[in-house]
C-alpha cells in the first residue's frame, strides 16, 4: 500500500506560477513509477507530467509542454510538478499517482492522492 498526499494547490492569476508537492509512504517508492493527472469539471481526467525512478520523463502532453516540470526525489519520497505561466485552461484538481509502468493512462495507476485544486483567474 502507497499513500500519497499532494500540497500546494491555490488561486493564481494567469502567468503566474505554483509548486505541487507529493508525499508518499508505505511501501518502497522507489518501485514506483509518479505521475501527475489532472481533472477539470465535467473533463477526463488528464495526464500531465510522468517519472520513473531514475528520473526518465515521459513526454508532457503540448498543453503543458515547456511550461510543467515534473521531478522527484526519492530519498525524501517526494515527486513535485513546478507550473509555470500558468492559464485559466490549467484549473483544475490535480492528482499525484503511483503505478508500476511508465504510461499516460489513468488505469495504469493503482494509487491515488485525493487531489488539490488549482485555479488560474483570467
Amino acid at each position: 500500500q502507497v499513500q500519497l498526499v499532494e500540497s500546494g494547490g491555490g488561486l493564481v492569476q494567469a502567468g503566474g506560477s505554483l509548486r505541487l508537492s507529493c508525499a508518499a509512504s508505505g511501501r518502497t517508492f522507489s518501485d514506483y513509477y509518479m505521475a501527475w493527472f489532472r481533472q477539470a469539471p465535467g473533463k477526463e481526467r488528464e495526464f500531465v507530467a510522468g517519472i520513473t525512478w531514475s528520473g526518465f520523463r515521459l513526454g508532457y502532453p503540448d498543453s503543458v509542454k515547456g511550461r510543467f516540470t515534473i521531478s522527484r526525489e526519492n530519498a525524501k519520497n517526494t515527486v513535485t510538478l513546478q507550473m509555470n505561466s500558468l492559464k485559466p485552461e490549467d484549473t483544475a484538481v490535480y492528482y499525484c499517482a503511483a503505478g508500476r509502468g511508465a504510461t499516460n493512462e489513468a488505469r495504469g495507476y493503482i494509487y491515488w492522492g485525493q487531489g488539490t485544486q488549482v485555479t488560474v483567474s483570467s
